[in-house]
């Protein structure tokens, strides 16, 4: 029965969780949206604005590579948003539902990580205003739902994990661990991209396939290399809370069956597209896909190792839910 002194705010936040299933909407609308211009090889109205360059004329450049090293990041970009979705709606569905601080303190530190990649693009020469206003209409709701969820989670941190420590040479507790390691590969590389991103732009890698310098592709056009500093910035932005998120994760929640499928299924959006997209562009450098080829095989095994105990309904460990 409906409550005459209901809020119709209050109704629409509820608890936080209705704002974090929309953040995480936000998010999975983006990234199909960076997805979708990344297959039609189109700009943004602002990038074209930005460089005074249509990507018809960039693709005049060494057979188009220029235009497509910056759709391979770009589609990486947008797939690593659809994992965050993925993640976030599962925290919002699941370990916050049922009041687990640990959850909480997560959601915290993937927002401060995620949101505060956006300062990076500072220093880069170019400000994006969709990305900015996109940040700055998202922000107050992922803050609202950061502030009403506490209500829900009020415990402290708790970094026990979910598991008992003896079951880690079983065969369950082998492949949760590999895909600890994989998590933190990712964290890796998504710092390592952030950094590369504010220092170089370009691994030696990227520069071969481009066909130019750095020097040269300033030359090209001087907005250019800030354009292309400030996609990497969110990709590693991006790779950085997609791990942090995935470690958390695996660290603190008792095996299920939901726990192992987003698992799963954020590191397929990810890994899928960001090895996939080289391949039709031709961009196929061993040194340069190995990392990512790993992860792939890192969080396939574990896949394949955890299942049989997260769908078992068990857990590693008699306990009271995790805080």
């Amino acid at each position: 029965m409906m409550e005459p002194g209901q809020s119709f705010l209050g109704a629409i936040t509820g608890d936080g969780r209705p704002l974090l299933l929309l953040t995480a909407g936000a998010l999975a609308f983006a990234g199909g949206v960076a997805l979708f211009l990344s297959c039609t090889g189109e700009f943004l109205p602002h990038d074209v604005a930005f460089l005074g360059m249509q990507p018809s004329a960039l693709c005049g450049l060494n057979e188009c590579r220029v235009v497509h090293f910056m759709i391979h990041d770009r589609a990486s970009f947008g797939a690593v948003l659809i994992s965050l979705a993925a993640l976030y709606a599962w925290l919002a569905l699941f370990p916050i539902q049922q009041g687990e601080s640990w959850a909480w303190w997560l959601l915290l530190t993937s927002f401060i990580t995620g949101f505060g990649s956006f300062l990076c693009y500072l220093g880069y020469g170019y400000l994006d205003l969709w990305h900015a206003w996109a940040t700055l209409l998202l922000l107050p709701v992922a803050v609202a739902a950061l502030v009403l969820t506490r209500r829900r989670c009020p415990g402290g941190v708790n970094a026990a994990p979910g598991w008992k420590p003896e079951n880690w040479m079983s065969r369950e507790g082998i492949g949760r661990l590999v895909w600890i390691g994989s998590s933190l590969g990712l964290i890796g590389a998504g710092m390592t991209i952030m950094f590369v991103g504010m220092t170089e732009v370009f691994v030696p890698s990227d520069l071969a396939f481009v066909g130019y310098t750095r020097e040269e592709l300033h030359a090209i056009n001087p907005r250019l290399v800030p354009l292309i500093a400030h996609d990497r910035a969110g990709f590693g932005g991006g790779v950085l809370t997609t791990g942090i998120l995935l470690l958390g994760i695996i660290w603190k929640a008792p095996p299920s069956v939901h726990a192992w499928q987003v698992v799963v299924v954020s590191a397929f959006a990810g890994f899928s597209v960001a090895v996939g997209v080289h391949y039709p562009i031709g961009y196929t450098d061993t040194l340069h896909l190995l990392p990512a080829w790993a992860g792939a095989a890192g969080f396939l095994t574990g896949a394949i190792l955890s299942k049989r105990r997260y769908f078992s309904g068990s857990t590693f460990v008699e306990q009271e839910p995790p805080s």
